[in-house]
């Protein structure tokens, strides 16, 4: 009942609704409705539905799709890794080779990559010549690259084609994925300009490509990141991008919808690093016992941070004594400067991931965070410093300046450090997301806690 409760609360009305009748069909083993459900299922939703159906469930489902290879290929381009894996697992690779042999070639590579080598390279076996040839390369790539990502069925004609016939060539080519575009090339197939649908069936019949294409062609190589290529089409709002090597020959296409794909897993991975859980996307399928293991190493920093911190406590424990009032704001202290440093380090950390952040402007961002912090700190010690007072009647008077310097000291120091370690990691060429978690604020809560105490000590000496 507990997790009924949990599924209908995660997933929205019409998916819930389908999961039970998915469920009430399978116990009923009634194969016929399930079929025709399943084909009524778009494979997104499918997908997932998958995530909350158990091993048996999922099996079951699969070797029903299994006589649909084009509608099971669909359903695995959409369904998380760890999924595929289990499901694929157990076929045969004959079985697998021919279920993929109707999807694009980057995603047969992606999947091919999940697998195991020996078992991979079985499958290739099993495809064609060609496709095997084209897979065995793009599997060369980095997934994280645009060669991982790319796909060969591009679609491109020589600069001296007429409008009229390049029309044509496009009405008979069935194999490219999505002709968002028409890629131009000379006679080395080297990329020399690209022509949009609309210029083309504008254009005079009789008029060649290279008189009316657009030579400034936005590409990316075939070793560029794919968070690179993430920005450039965003920045240009493209619908594809091509992909070059080293000689500027076209060797394929990267479209928008593998584009939402990568943009969706690294916001994914800088989120889960920001809160200090790793970065593994499919965190939410793991077991107990498997996300505490990722969990564990992360929090270790904190565990450390909060030792330090105790000590230093421990350190001033005689001073703490004689003016307990001292420690009713350490939560306070500890609370917004980690608060106000995370704010920091999450708006560097999304300004380079989205690219509106350079290095070489990271002085002004940092004078910036500063002054942020100071007025924040003026505002909020002015107010804690008059709560302090009236909260404490009987402390001594100097109480509040002691309470109010300490939080605007804790906040400027908290945006300074919040600011400065995502970049300077982003200089040592580490992903700064990973800044934004226990690292940031165990220092920050370590630095406010010594600041606090210091403070006090110089103010309140003569107590």
């Amino acid at each position: 009942m507990i997790n009924n409760s949990i599924e209908k609360s995660m997933l929205g009305k019409e998916i819930s609704v389908l999961l039970e009748t998915f469920r009430r069909l399978i116990r009923r083993k009634a194969n016929a409705n399930i079929k025709k459900l399943l084909n009524k299922t778009h494979s997104a939703d499918l997908a997932q539905l998958f995530r909350y159906f158990n091993n048996n469930e999922k099996t079951f489902l699969f070797n029903l799709l299994q006589k649909n290879n084009e509608a099971t290929g669909e359903l695995l381009s959409e369904l998380d890794e760890s999924i595929i894996s289990d499901l694929l697992l157990p076929l045969e690779p004959l079985e697998v080779a021919n279920i993929l042999r109707k999807m694009g070639s980057d995603d047969i590579a992606d999947i091919l990559n999940l697998l195991d080598e020996d078992k991979a390279q079985l499958i290739l076996e099993k495809l064609k010549n060609k496709e095997s040839e084209e897979l065995e390369e793009l599997m060369s790539y980095p997934d994280d690259s645009a060669g991982g990502l790319m796909s060969f069925d591009v679609f491109s004609l020589p600069e001296s084609t007429k409008a009229i016939d390049a029309i044509t060539s496009i009405q008979n080519y069935k194999q490219a994925e999505m002709v968002f575009y028409l890629y131009i090339t000379d006679e080395n197939s080297h990329l020399t300009g690209v022509v949009s649908l609309r210029d083309l069936v504008t254009a005079p019949p009789n008029s060649i490509l290279k008189s009316f294409m657009e030579d400034d062609v936005v590409f990316v190589s075939s070793d560029t990141d794919q968070e690179e290529v993430a920005k450039l089409v965003s920045k240009y709002n493209l619908l594809a991008i091509p992909v070059i090597d080293s000689n500027r020959t076209l060797l394929g296409i990267i479209t928008v919808d593998d584009v939402v794909d990568v943009i969706r897993e690294e916001a994914t991975e800088d989120f889960l690093q920001m809160a200090g859980i790793g970065k593994d996307r499919e965190i939410l399928m793991k077991s107990t016992f498997d996300n505490v293991k990722l969990r564990l190493p992360w929090l270790f920093a904190s565990w450390i941070g909060g030792t330090i911190a105790a000590y230093i406590i421990g350190t001033f424990e005689p001073f703490l004594e004689s003016m307990i009032a001292l420690a009713a704001f350490i939560p306070v202290i500890i609370g917004m400067g980690g608060n106000v440093g995370t704010q920091s380090s999450t708006i560097i950390v999304r300004g380079f991931a989205t690219g509106r952040l350079e290095l070489s402007k990271v002085g002004i961002v940092i004078w910036k965070e500063m002054r942020v912090g100071l007025i924040l700190g003026i505002f909020y010690g002015l107010l804690l410093g008059i709560v302090s007072m009236f909260q404490f009647i009987n402390a001594p008077s100097e109480l509040g300046l002691v309470v109010g310097l300490s939080i605007c000291v804790s906040m400027i120091i908290a945006t300074s450090i919040g600011t400065l370690v995502p970049i300077f990691l982003r200089k040592l060429d580490v992903d700064p997301a990973i800044a934004s978690g226990p690292f940031v604020t165990t220092a920050i809560d370590i630095l406010g806690i010594l600041a606090y105490f210091l403070i006090a000590i110089s103010l309140m000496s003569k107590i």
